[in-house]
């Protein structure tokens, strides 16, 4: 199912998937922290490059913000801040032989771009899966219903990460 505007709300989906989550930290303007900065390796480095120069000014209404040090595998969007880590690590819930392995987590898609949905303390975080490289996208409560942050990141996905069956 895909959800072509705003106004439309996802259904959680069930499937299996395949994903990755992040590593270290950096921060944006101020004190404030950023969101963690992945170390991607391989083909991966030059997909999140291409990624992060297709990213959108704007995402739910937010305007783009630096982050410092400056990265090509992170982007923050207004305040508080939606985060965009690029190249993460797969989650423990879609690691076989891990302890919190779940392949029917739940699931969304949006603009035909397939994310795990995780609802956490404050927001939700969702990962990108069913592609070559894997993004992990963190929305606060203030954006209500945080799935809106993705209609406009669907298309950058879409035109930089080749699919990659699962």
């Amino acid at each position: 199912m895909s959800f072509p505007s705003r106004r439309s709300l996802p259904s959680a989906l069930r499937a299996p998937a395949a994903v990755l989550a992040a590593a270290a930290g950096c921060a944006s303007g101020g004190d404030r922290p950023g969101p963690p900065v992945p170390s991607p390796t391989g083909a991966a480095v030059g997909i999140c490059r291409e990624l992060y120069d297709a990213l959108p000014e704007e995402v739910d209404g937010q305007p783009r913000g630096e982050i410092e040090p400056e990265t090509g595998f992170a982007a923050v969007w207004g305040d508080p801040a939606i985060e965009l880590s690029c190249g993460v690590p797969r989650p423990e819930v879609l690691t076989p032989g891990s302890e919190h392995y779940n392949p029917a987590t739940e699931t969304v898609e949006v603009n035909g771009v397939s994310w795990l949905l995780e609802e956490r303390d404050g927001g939700h975080r969702f990962t990108l899966f069913g592609r070559e490289v894997f993004v992990r996208v963190t929305v606060p409560d203030a954006y209500a219903p945080e799935v809106n942050a993705l209609v406009d990141l669907a298309g950058a996905v879409r035109e930089t990460i080749p699919e990659k069956p699962l």
